[in-house]
């Protein structure tokens, strides 16, 4: 009897391949979001230093020029623009990761599908297989009782 053969191992390969190109890409996504996040951490922990040391300056009784006071305004302000920029790059990357998340699910159905597929195939083999060897059997013990009559 054939050997058994997957007419679509070569798109089943495929799939696998894309399928774990799918999974790097979402890792990547994934790490550099975990980035951002640290990156935006850090812009708001140099803002609450910020904060604490014009309070310090400002505190009860303390004279404070207008100088000091606009550069901690433009500080604050700059401070503000980079958070506010953070956060939208974590947003954007976000939704990137969220579509990168959905391409990988869906080609891991699609693979699923396919394999169940190739499963099914190889037990109806399986099946021809035994029934051709259970039919060849059956012969030879016909064989072997017309013989002994």
């Amino acid at each position: 009897m054939k050997k058994f053969k997957f007419q679509l191992e070569t798109l089943l390969k495929v799939t696998r391949r894309k399928k774990d190109d799918a999974e790097l890409k979402f890792a990547e996504v994934s790490r550099k979001l975990e980035e951002y996040k640290l990156v935006l951490q850090a812009l708001l922990q140099e803002m609450k230093q910020g904060q604490n040391e014009y309070a310090e300056l400002t505190g009860e009784g303390k004279k404070v020029t207008i100088g000091v006071i606009m550069t901690y305004n433009a500080f604050f302000n700059w401070k503000r623009q980079q958070i506010e920029n953070q956060q939208q790059l974590i947003l954007k990357t976000t939704e990137e990761r969220q579509r990168k998340l959905k391409a990988l699910m869906d080609l891991m159905t699609y693979l699923k599908s396919i394999e169940q597929l190739k499963e099914k195939r190889l037990r109806e083999y399986n099946e021809e297989l035994l029934f051709e060897e259970q039919k060849m059997l059956d012969e030879i013990g016909l064989q072997l009782y017309v013989r002994g009559s």
